[in-house]
């Protein structure tokens, strides 16, 4: 799963103000163990995208809160599948079912 996460500029500009942005950041990284980790821009401010197993629907809740509670950010979930996966999904046969 792909989480897209967007910073509040002045939520997040008070939390690097009093020193305490990297710390709640490597907190929250620390606990959900990303494959991988982007930092970049979102919508004009501050945000970072991670990739995220995510096997069980009643996990979501613990990729998201953190971030809310602790930078008031926006967090969307976007499913995405590496070549492998996309392999397995048989889209031949699904392309002669639905074609």
């Amino acid at each position: 799963m792909l989480l897209n996460i967007g910073f509040p500029t002045a939520r997040f500009n008070q939390a690097v103000t009093n020193g305490t942005a990297g710390t709640a950041m490597m907190a929250i990284l620390d606990e959900q163990k990303p494959e991988a980790v982007y930092f970049t821009g979102s919508h004009g401010g501050r945000g970072v995208i991670l990739i995220v197993d995510v096997a069980d629907p009643s996990k979501v809740p613990a990729f998201a809160e953190p971030w809310f509670l602790k930078f008031d950010a926006t967090v969307d979930f976007q499913v995405v599948m590496s070549p492998a996966e996309l392999g397995s999904a048989d889209l031949a046969a699904l392309g002669k079912k639905w074609g």
